[in-house]
């Protein structure tokens, strides 16, 4: 026997006896060890097997990855496989030195996603960081996959269901396999159940495939979808998508976007969905808002401390009703369309609500989770009852410091303008506004009473500053100052008819002493507002019969109305025997009445009514809004003559 012969039968002998009882069991502890160290919680499994070759296929079954260290032993473990194979090219990794997985193949895999009510959670995973190019991934297929989310924080509760399948035969966006996720359960408080299908030929990597996608989603009564194609999935870039919402409130979707939106009436959106320079756009979305339609783009850039959302919107007929929610307020109407039955139960409980001003508490930490550019312009204003014609707004928000410059409304030729700006300190609102009427024309705000025209220009100004978490605490509480004028107006035979609802009307010109027809040559009106509460310092309506004053006060807190007209004449014939006129009820439901009583109670001397004139120093003030040689001086310059 040759010494090769002696040498190479005891090797020959050994490998034999290796291929007859080895057992890739014994490299389960290594194999345990390296998972536990890259996934940073214990690693286990029951058998091992490697079938070697070209393509080297790993199989591992009765695979366990336990909770971290501490968690509650009662918890079902965050993960287990019944077996798992993984198959990997190994001359692509020679050759190219890139690690190729064509196929994954999961049985009965289950994920138990846990979050317990101190936040602490299972499946926030630190894994251990690795260099080098990414693996490029094949087929994945799973066989009777189900995974559970328990997580407090979101109020959410849901189960899924997760399997690889042949994509039917008539499916257009899916010409391979496809996997397909179903949910039911809880999310965000609300029922939620939706289904996801994407592509089961998962080349990640591979640009040259675009990965199809299909998702629909029920949370409430919001309905979500997406569909379409991504270029590269793994950085969501060169999307082909078609992004829908519809529901009862945009504020809903704050729970799938993360965007905080105020509350809306029932909509329905639809526009592009792309992903470019860690920014994602919606581009070119249409649809409409309660009565309104609403078209433009948004984008959201995730970032720290704050994400950030840009929008340019535009409605070309825009109902302001719908828009309330902005204000903290009910929107929409009981005419909006679209409306389910708790939102119709909502809006009537609104409508019977006998307050006006929004007491909804403003959600300081919802609006500092993004910094928000948003541009809005409203082309025609639709409200038949509201003498505006468009609404332009630019609205910012910086770390929940709220900007609104401008906030315009266009009157005819004259503007409404305004601004805006609410800042947070120590948990509470303050506010500060400054509003501007700028030569509105009468015939256009006489225009949206539908009962009488009129001619004339009305200028003033307006400042308020107030502290509270909602709009009305804000005003029941707030400090500031108005000036409002006119020249030249309208029938104020008419003008009181109307203002008195049409049911007194005969009976408020009657007291005040008014002839059938007069014209206003003037009005001048100065308010004061102290810690909530209104004061008419000069109510003036002058005519060439009579002068109208008022005085009074509305109090914003509790929204009630104690006000009066009355009539000092200009000559003898007119007034001398009028009665006053008593403005009571509140804010939503005022009321217009003669006062009662003797008439000789009620007459005050003419001197006593010299503190309702208005001041000299108003003159600068009715200037900006009228122009120079305005009516309103000379009426003024005239009541001071005689007094």
């Amino acid at each position: 026997m040759s010494i090769w012969t002696k040498i190479l039968l005891p090797v020959l002998g050994v490998i034999i006896l290796l291929m007859i009882f080895w057992n890739w069991d014994w490299f389960i502890p290594i194999v345990d060890a390296q998972a536990s160290a890259a996934l940073g919680r214990k690693v286990t499994m029951q058998h091992l097997h490697v079938s070697l070759g070209r393509r080297v296929t790993a199989t591992a079954t009765g695979l366990v990855i336990d909770n971290p260290s501490g968690f509650p032993a009662d918890e079902p473990e965050l993960a287990s496989v019944a077996r798992l194979a993984v198959t990997v090219d190994v001359v692509d990794y020679l050759f190219h030195q890139q690690l190729s997985v064509p196929g994954i193949e999961l049985d009965q895999p289950v994920i138990n996603a846990r979050e317990l009510p101190s936040g602490e959670s299972n499946f926030a995973l630190h894994t251990s960081g690795g260099g080098g190019k990414p693996p490029k991934l094949g087929e994945l297929v799973i066989k009777d996959g189900r995974a559970s989310v328990v997580m407090p924080s979101e109020k959410s509760d849901f189960d899924m269901t997760i399997v690889t399948r042949d994509a039917p035969s008539n499916s257009k966006l899916f010409t391979g396999g496809e996997i397909v996720v179903d949910a039911h359960g809880t999310y965000a408080g609300a029922p939620v159940s939706g289904r996801f299908i994407g592509g089961a030929l998962l080349s990640l990597r591979d640009n040259a495939a675009p990965y199809p996608v299909d998702l629909h989603i029920q949370n409430g009564t919001t309905t979500a979808s997406l569909a379409g194609t991504i270029d590269d999935p793994q950085h969501f870039a060169g999307a082909h998508l078609k992004l829908s919402f519809t529901g009862q409130d945009m504020a809903n979707l704050y729970q799938l976007t993360g965007v905080p939106i105020p509350s809306t009436p029932p909509f329905s959106l639809s526009g592009r969905l792309n992903y470019v320079g860690n920014t994602f756009h919606f581009d070119d979305f249409a649809g409409r808002v309660g009565s309104s339609d609403l078209e433009g783009s948004i984008t959201e850039t995730p970032g720290t401390p704050r994400r950030k959302v840009v929008g340019d919107l535009t409605s070309h007929q825009v109902d302001l009703t719908d828009l309330a929610g902005f204000l903290g307020g009910t929107p929409g109407k009981t005419t909006t369309p679209g409306q389910d039955e708790a939102t119709k139960a909502k809006m009537a409980q609104a409508v019977a609500n006998p307050k006006l001003l929004p007491d909804t508490p403003i959600n300081l930490p919802k609006i500092k989770i993004a910094d928000v550019d948003l541009h809005y312009h409203g082309e025609h204003i639709i409200n038949h009852d509201v003498p505006l014609d468009n609404l332009t707004v630019h609205l910012t928000i910086v770390d929940g410091h709220i900007t609104v410059d401008p906030l315009n409304f266009a009157v005819g030729t004259g503007t409404i303008a305004s601004d805006f700006d609410l800042d947070q300190q120590d948990g509470v609102v303050h506010a500060k506004a400054n509003v501007d009427f700028r030569k509105l024309q009468l015939s256009r705000l006489m225009a949206a009473t539908h009962a009488f025209a009129g001619d004339g220009t009305i200028g003033g100004t307006a400042h308020l500053t107030g502290t509270g978490n909602s709009m009305a605490a804000i005003l029941g509480h707030g400090n500031g100052h108005a000036t409002l004028s006119l020249q030249h107006g309208a029938d104020l035979s008419a003008l009181l008819v109307d203002l008195a609802g049409l049911q007194f009307g005969d009976a408020v010109l009657s007291a005040l002493g008014i002839p059938t027809k007069t014209q206003i040559d003037c009005m001048v009106s100065d308010f004061a507002l102290t810690d909530g509460v209104v004061d008419t310092k000069t109510f003036l309506l002058a005519t060439k019969e009579a002068n109208i004053l008022g005085s009074g006060t509305a109090n914003l807190d509790t929204e009630k109305l104690d006000l009066e007209l009355r009539t000092e004449a200009t000559h003898i014939s007119i007034g001398s025997f009028s009665t006053p006129i008593d403005i009571g009820g509140t804010l939503k439901n005022p009321s217009m009445l003669p006062a009662p009583g003797p008439l000789a109670v009620r007459v005050v001397p003419a001197i006593a009514l010299g503190v309702l004139f208005p001041p000299l120093a108003l003159l600068p003030t009715i200037r900006l809004g009228l122009g120079d040689k305005n009516a309103c001086e000379d009426a003024i310059t005239a009541i001071h003559a005689r007094h």
